[in-house]
């Protein structure tokens, strides 16, 4: 047997242990000690066998996998590092049949497919899969004739929900039918929604697995999804759906329609609630952040856990590393996006820049089409917001162009000059841009002249005729902060008596329940309800000011009023942002009772307000008709040039003093650090675990609260001047360890830090996944070059800047090793590591 053959099997054995299968070993002729006692083969057939186990003559199994009960499960066909695993593809479909098997794993040790015989073709795996999951994956009959031929009528929901609707009196007297409806929350497609399931089962028609659906916000996709989760599980091709998001507070949303469509035929649970009996559930909700700390997900479930995977928000879901989570299962893949590939059709491709904002977009955007087998551009369907406003499922806004002299200055091409004096007293001149307003550039009054425009002009509520509820988005928190007192202190004086600070909210992570604020803003009762009139149930608070969280998946039908108090560059947030709005909405539903209803002329929402204080529609070249371009009053006191607010100084302090050295003594500490590091280490540990606060928001995953709490409070404080820096130093691990990582370790998450080889390991892994190379021969090269690509900033530059020769006198990663990397990866490989790899974490 060769080097490479014997490192294979070493390795393959490591893993199927690891997994915990009981597996026999055809060419050691034997089984893992958990079968010793159970596998017997004749002396004769190890004769036979031979010692090159992929020449053997009589053709036996490199491994052969067994369920509990000792049957044959699963066939591992072997092959040498140096050979692409597919090649025993034939041999390995043979094996199976003659043991009545309908699974295959083809590997090479480094290299992994996960093949079932009645899906199509192998998939490419990172970790072997476990025998539970595997044994669950088995009760899953694929027939994908039968998922082709299934029926989708517009009820294909509504059945679920109430099976005999038909037959209820409600239903067949038509006066009675829409109450009917609505009192029992029935969900009926539309003919758009219709024809999107339609267009996954031509595309399982076609041989596909991979669907991506392009739809705007408030087309329904959570609904599509239903009808689509129901159509694999109905039709018994798949036994168990993850639904990935992105953010927490999507996390409930996408449980609460779930289990609103399907409650009466499929479980639905969020995993962080159910993490003991979610295998009882058909479908699973998670945030794809919470999975790939850490790669968690690598642990918590096996490939073959689920048969359908489905991404919302995918361009979000999937973006960099997340894919990785995407990837590792096996099965089916579908995408949700309301963000058009279309959006960049002027952009062009090679015009790539660092600098460009759009850049980052364009590569989400490809990478999410590529994913979902979208390389020509095309979607599997497409609805977009003007098929929308034309079919009157969805409504345009009118855009209000509003701009101030300073806002008007910041947006210019020279920006907003100052005059100040330099240390030497020489007047020079500083220059702000519109990205620098509320982060270096701070300006009170016009924060007061936005909020007046915007309450002014803002949409009044058709029935209460109040402001509007709507959505102001910041620049930070701290200007989210500012904004919502300067909307409270002006609606005292707008409406005198009927606010107490309450007509305006700042929804952000810094708040607490937060997440809960945006949930009842959505059911009208945030702060109160029903302010104006007694029998209209309407939010009493108006307002919510926030920077990120209500811009992506959040549904609330009666917004009217958007306000874009800051400067946006990422096209993406821009459309979702104006998404909030789109959706169409009756606001009769919220009156109790037909006196007022009479009086309310225009009950429809037909159209609602964006106001874009810093030209962010001209900035991505959107085609709206601007039906009012307002004149704001100018801000009290002088602009531009004259620069006569106080400028605010970096914060830098550069000494340029001199200093001596008075004494030198040197002691070389190991990764282990000092007993008093230590030491440290366990006092923070004691401190954070002691903290209330600190433990409610890790058991609650909400991990930007408890690190900006942890920042805020207990970083750099007198009594122990805890800090980042102090704490990796005290961990002792040769990398550079995160926040999140250390407090992981404090509360028992993870039960200790991964070295940097075991990350780099991980990120290569990755790689391989993503990326799917065929220079199998090469793996090996490729990998070491990863790796020092990755961990050495000197082959970093070296690459980057195409001074290859240097690599003659590099010690070590030299000429001859980048020779050996095939030469369409030498490129490739750093390209992936820029966009997908984060350095900071490899750094000592």
């Amino acid at each position: 047997m060769s080097a490479n053959e014997a490192t294979a099997r070493i390795k393959i054995n490591r893993l199927l242990e690891q997994a915990g299968w009981r597996f026999f070993d055809n060419e050691a002729g034997r089984a893992n000690t958990q079968l010793e006692s159970t596998i017997k083969i004749t002396q004769k057939e190890l004769d036979d066998f031979g010692q090159d186990f992929e020449t053997t003559k009589n053709g036996f199994v490199d491994f052969l996998l067994l369920d509990d009960k000792g049957y044959p499960l699963i066939v591992l066909e072997a092959k040498s590092e140096d050979k692409n695993p597919l090649v025993g593809k034939e041999q390995a479909r043979k094996y199976a049949k003659s043991q009545n098997c309908r699974f295959v794993i083809l590997s090479n040790g480094n290299l992994h497919y996960f093949w079932d015989l009645c899906r199509g073709n192998p998939y490419q795996i990172t970790t072997f899969p476990n025998p539970l999951s595997v044994k669950g994956y088995k009760t899953a009959q694929p027939n994908p004739e039968k998922l082709i031929n299934e029926v989708v009528n517009d009820d294909y929901i509504a059945l679920t929900q109430r099976p005999h609707y038909l037959d209820e009196a409600g239903w067949k007297n038509e006066s009675e039918r829409p109450d009917f409806i609505q009192s029992n929350k029935l969900r009926f497609l539309r003919a758009y929604q219709k024809k999107a399931v339609l267009s996954i089962q031509q595309a399982v028609q076609a041989g596909q697995d991979r669907f991506l659906l392009e739809m705007a916000t408030g087309t329904g996709k959570t609904l599509i999804a239903a009808a689509v989760i129901k159509l694999f599980l109905r039709t018994g091709n798949v036994r168990r759906v993850l639904f990935l998001v992105d953010r927490l507070e999507l996390e409930d949303q996408a449980r609460k329609a779930f289990v609103s469509c399907l409650a009466n035929d499929y479980k639905t649970v969020i995993f962080k609630e159910n993490k003991d009996d979610w295998r009882h559930a058909e479908i699973v909700v998670t945030t794809v952040q919470s999975l790939l700390h850490n790669n968690k997900y690598q642990k918590l479930f096996a490939p073959t856990d689920f048969d359908l995977v489905i991404s919302d928000e995918a361009h979000r879901s999937i973006g960099g590393n997340a894919r990785a989570v995407f990837e590792y299962f096996v099965g089916y893949k579908l995408g949700l996006t309301a963000t058009p590939k279309d959006y960049l059709r002027k952009f062009k491709q090679k015009k790539l820049t660092s600098q460009d904002p759009r850049e980052l977009e364009c590569r989400l955007l490809l990478d999410t089409y590529r994913t979902f087998g979208c390389e020509d551009a095309q979607p599997t369907f497409r609805y977009s917001l003007l098929d929308g406003v034309k079919e009157g499922y969805l409504i345009n806004p009118i855009v209000i162009d509003a701009r101030t002299v300073i806002t008007t200055e910041l947006l210019s091409q020279q920006g907003f000059v100052v005059s100040v004096s330099d240390d030497t007293g020489e007047d020079i001149e500083e220059s702000y841009k519109q990205r620098e307003f509320e982060r270096r550039f701070f300006s009170a009054v016009t924060n007061q002249v936005l909020c007046k425009t915007f309450l002014e002009n803002a949409l009044r509520d058709p029935v209460s005729k109040e402001i509007g509820k709507g959505i102001i988005f910041a620049v930070s928190q701290n200007h989210a902060a500012k904004l919502v007192q300067i909307l409270n202190e002006m609606a005292d004086q707008m409406y005198p008596g009927k606010y107490n600070s309450d007509f305006a909210v700042q929804v952000t992570s810094h708040i607490a329940d937060a997440q809960q604020y945006a949930i009842n803003f959505t059911n009208n009762n945030l702060l109160g309800s029903a302010n104006f009139i007694d029998t209209y149930k309407t939010s009493k608070a108006r307002i919510c000011v926030t920077v990120g969280m209500m811009a992506t998946g959040y549904d609330c039908p009666d917004i009217l009023n958007l306000g874009l108090f800051r400067p946006i560059f990422s096209p993406t947030d821009f459309i979702q942002i104006k998404g909030r709005g789109t959706r169409k909405h009756n606001f009769l539903e919220h009156l109790v009772g037909d006196g007022l209803k009479a009086s309310v002329t225009e009950p429809e929402k037909a159209h609602y307000k964006l106001f874009d204080f810093f030209a962010n529609c001209e900035y991505f070249e959107e085609e709206f008709n601007y039906d009012e371009v307002l004149t704001l009053p100018r801000p009290q006191g002088k602009a531009g040039g004259s620069g006569d607010g106080p400028v605010v100084p970096g914060g830098i302090y550069e000494h340029l003093g001199e200093d001596i050295i008075s004494s030198v003594m040197e002691e070389t500490i190991g990764y282990e650090g000092m007993k008093i590091d230590r030491m440290f280490f366990e006092q923070f540990e004691d401190t954070v675990k002691a903290d209330a606060i600190i433990k409610k928001h890790i058991e609650q995953e909400q991990w930007g609260r408890v690190i900006d709490y942890i920042n805020e409070e207990i970083m750099d404080k007198p009594d122990e001047f805890f800090n980042l820096d102090k704490l990796r130093k005290a961990a002792g691990v040769d990398r550079r360890l995160s926040l999140r990582e250390i407090l992981e370790k404090a509360f028992g998450i993870i039960d200790r830090f991964k070295s940097k080889d075991e990350l780099l390991d991980e990120e290569f892994n990755k790689f391989i996944n993503d990326c799917k190379p065929e220079n199998y021969h090469a793996i090996m090269s490729m990998k070491y070059f990863f790796k020092a690509y990755v961990t050495d900033n000197k082959v970093r530059h070296i690459i980057e800047n195409g001074n290859y020769t240097d690599l003659n006198t590099n010690p070590t990663f030299t000429m001859s090793d980048f020779k050996a990397v095939p030469h369409n990866w030498r490129q490739a490989i750093p390209e992936y590591v820029k966009d997908y790899v984060p350095l900071n974490q490899f750094m000592a």
